[in-house]
């Protein structure tokens, strides 16, 4: 499959991925997702879109953004729509730009947990479903790949503080099969977490954390393999992923992923970061 075929593919289920959780709504040269629960959403260029895009049209549409009382926030794929970048910093929001990787089936690699790990699939049902997704709470809290103290009591701390509402979305994604996640466990618990939410036979892994006190030990690779080979198991054709740098995107390299382009998002300047 050429770059340009593997990036129409993926375009097509970005759009279509947010749908089982937000109503698509038409601003303009862009398709605002409107959360119908306790996931926050954002906007993206339409599906086919091959006008560019300019201050005004950004403007427009955190007019409506505001209006709604939506996060300000765009994600794209830099080289579908290469006039983004600049039209959203003209209109005010920080551009952020993060490597864009994906594999086909074909190229899929096994990656080994390290002694001690165990990686397994986390169901709506598992006893330990908010713990395992906590991690994710606490690793995004303290991003990079550095090793810190926080491990297993913030974890159970943030599980603790997990609103229901969530929990129970999230759970209801699980039993869908719109949300298939795994997690690594060691005798602490849950110290990793990774997900996909497939359409068809495209999907994205999302939210890949390692708590930082079990970093560098090579779990969030394993992890990663683990959610691919359950993918393809399942049908899926093309995986693919965003990574918060050059050293995340490396990790995701051992599981054979290759860099086939940039993520853009763009967000107030007062809004922290992936």
């Amino acid at each position: 499959m050429t770059s340009q075929e593997l990036l129409r593919r993926i375009e097509t289920y970005l759009d279509a991925v947010p749908k089982s959780a937000a109503e698509p709504e038409t601003v303009g040269k862009f398709t605002l997702f409107k959360p119908l629960g306790p996931w926050p959403f954002y906007a993206r260029p339409r599906l086919g879109l091959n006008a560019g895009i300019n201050r005004a049209d950004v403007d427009q549409l955190r007019a409506r953004q505001r209006e709604l009382k939506l996060r300000e926030n765009i994600e794209w794929v830099l080289e579908t729509t290469p006039s983004l970048a600049a039209a959203a910093s003209e209109s005010g929001l920080v551009v952020h730009r993060y490597p864009l990787l994906a594999i086909e089936g074909r190229d899929a690699a096994r990656v080994a947990p390290p002694a001690g790990v165990e990686i397994r699939l986390v169901a709506a049902d598992d006893p330990d479903f908010t713990r395992a997704h906590a991690v994710a709470s606490v690793g995004f809290s303290a991003p990079g790949t550095q090793i810190g103290p926080q491990g297993a009591p913030e974890r159970d701390a943030r599980a603790e503080g997990t609103m229901p509402e969530v929990d129970q979305f999230m759970r209801e994604r699980a039993r869908l099969g719109l949300s298939i996640s795994y997690a690594a466990f060691d005798a602490s618990g849950p110290i990793a977490v990774g997900t996909y939410q497939p359409v068809r036979d495209v999907t994205e892994i999302v939210g890949v954390a390692t708590l930082p006190s079990a970093r560098r030990r090579g779990i969030a690779a394993a992890l990663t393999s683990a959610l691919l080979a359950d993918a393809l198991s399942r049908g899926v054709e093309v995986v693919f992923m965003g990574a918060d740098s050059d050293d995340v995107a490396r990790i995701y390299e051992r599981a054979g992923f290759v860099r086939i382009g940039s993520a853009g998002a763009a967000e107030p300047l007062d809004v922290p970061s992936l």
